[in-house]
């Protein structure tokens, strides 16, 4: 591993203390601190310079193409006038955010020997917290570098992956800890959360997603099936700093699509959790899909505010799920308060009154192959949703997508491919995309801006009343936020599969977004 300085580092006016994240203020709105913009997953930026009225005089200010192109699905971390993004396969580089020049470059050296199972070679952002930055690696280890120049101050192993583990997503820092989810359930591996000393890289804790024999929740997996059961946490989760929780999603059993050797509701998988961030311990849990045979991960970011819900005052967790039903839960007790389709879904007659699904019979995968709506990448995937405190919607990327389930052989080996069977999509001309902006507190539907393909990146809403999202076509464009109506789009020649922000350099409001190949940052002047 290495860092490489290519140009002499700005001056950074201050570091990055975890109140700083927390608070949010006013001073920070110009800066984007966290994965998701704030530890509440909004993806919501307070910046309004750019707005209905002139969003249609945005340009391009700069474009930086990285080393590798492939996979690159960044979410930036701005701070203090740089910016820090991941590149493919391993690699972080600070970037000057007033011009798009690199500031450094750290690439990790990755074994010759391996493998992504099941997903592509990909980092999705850092985290920042004080003076350092902190990167999971796709050989399954955190590093701590040094925000100002990109050295190595520590790495630690989190897993192994030659049986399967990486880590893919940005970890989340909080308090004085860095937590990190991990990929490679198709491998059969067993899932867990992981929280390091942010200091030191020592472990404080590890919260396994897949009980074991004793613990709560193993008489929903039959015989030995819970030591390849899967229930990985690959995507950023999301944090309530007044109740201390965490709440992370998980995703598939394995092996995926064959659940004869697992019978029973597979806890906890394809389920939220709601995790005391300084011990690791389960304060609740909800499950989505009990014994998903479709890979459902419930893999998203929660977003966290407060709702009146049938006439009730409720601290509340929302969730797009994979599954195509939008669901609102009290994310201080885990009580079921809200689940409605907002996408195709031909597998449930509905949601019973605690929030399971009442299955319709017939829709498991099968030899022949079983056609069943949304398809195994589901009504959405990792890309983020978005939730505005201005308009009370919550802004989702969706995908209408059937698929042909095949049930197969599920033979366990090591770090080979554990999913027992597969899928065939429909034809294109069956499938599109969409942005959706739903009531955040009934999930009923506002509006609806048409894509021709599924979509594979995020939306993020903002004070200036639009919503910016990218198209598989290579269009970045805005809408109006409260009627999806769209005032602007720039085509960047090429498939985007990432994560907008918005920050702010010398006063001016920025609005960034990575398409296949290139970052690029847009501006009114």
């Amino acid at each position: 591993m290495k860092a490489i300085f290519l140009a002499t580092a700005l001056t950074l006016a201050a570091q990055v203390p975890y109140e700083r994240i927390r608070t949010n203020s006013e001073l920070d709105k110009g800066n984007w601190l966290t994965y998701s913009g704030n530890y509440q997953g909004h993806r919501f930026s307070p910046l309004d310079q750019i707005n209905k009225t002139n969003v249609a005089n945005l340009k391009p200010m700069w474009i930086y193409q990285p080393a590798n192109p492939q996979r690159f699905e960044t979410s930036p971390i701005i701070a203090d006038g740089l910016m820090y993004i991941t590149e493919s396969p391993t690699v972080v580089t600070a970037l000057d955010a007033r011009t798009g020049r690199s500031v450094w470059r750290w690439e990790r050296t990755l074994p010759a020997d391996l493998q992504t199972i099941g997903f592509g070679r990909v980092n999705r952002g850092v985290a920042i917290l004080d003076d350092m930055l902190f990167v999971g690696t796709l050989d399954a280890y955190v590093v701590a570098l040094d925000r100002r120049t990109g050295a190595v101050r520590w790495q630690t192993k989190v897993a192994d992956y030659k049986v399967g583990h990486c880590i893919t997503s940005a970890p989340l820092a909080v308090k004085g800890l860095v937590i990190t989810g991990v990929s490679g359930g198709e491998a059969g591996v067993r899932g867990f959360l992981a929280a390091y000393d942010a200091k030191t890289g020592i472990e404080v804790w590890r919260h396994w997603t897949v009980p074991e024999k004793g613990e709560p929740g193993i008489e929903s997996w039959s015989g030995d099936s819970y030591k390849t059961g899967s229930g990985t946490t690959w995507v950023t989760g999301s944090y309530d700093p007044d109740t201390n929780l965490l709440y992370w999603g998980t995703g598939n059993p394995g092996p995926d699509w064959n659940g004869d050797s697992r019978i029973g509701d597979n806890l906890y998988t394809c389920s939220l959790l709601a995790l005391d961030a300084t011990t690791g311990k389960r304060k609740w849990h909800f499950q989505f899909t009990p014994h998903d045979t479709h890979d459902w991960d419930s893999t998203h970011v929660p977003m966290l505010f407060d709702a009146v819900v049938k006439g009730k005052p409720h601290k509340v967790v929302a969730v797009a799920n994979r599954n195509a039903f939008y669901y609102l839960l009290d994310r201080v007790t885990g009580e079921f308060l809200l689940g409605v389709p907002y996408a195709k879904q031909t597998w449930a007659k509905g949601l019973d009154d605690k929030g399971r699904p009442e299955l319709i019979a017939g829709k498991d995968p099968t030899e022949a192959g079983n056609l069943v709506w949304p398809s195994l990448q589901g009504a959405t995937n990792w890309f983020s949703p978005s939730y505005s405190p201005l308009t009370r919607n919550v802004y989702v990327p969706v995908r209408e997508m059937g698929a042909h389930y095949f049930k197969g052989e599920a033979i366990f080996k090591p770090g080979t491919f554990f999913a027992g069977g597969g899928e065939r999509t429909l034809k294109a001309d069956d499938n599109y995309g969409a942005v959706r902006a739903l009531d955040a507190v009934t999930g009923a539907l506002k509006w609806e801006f048409r894509l021709h393909q599924p979509i594979w990146a995020g939306v993020m809403a903002t004070a200036g009343g639009l919503v910016f999202g990218g198209s598989e076509e290579g269009n970045f464009y805005a809408l109006d936020a409260s009627d999806g109506k769209p005032l602007w789009q720039f085509q960047t020649g090429g498939s985007m599969a990432a994560n907008p922000v918005s920050f702010l350099v010398d006063g001016k409001q920025r609005v960034a977004m990575s398409a296949k190949g290139v970052l690029l940052v847009f501006g009114l002047n």
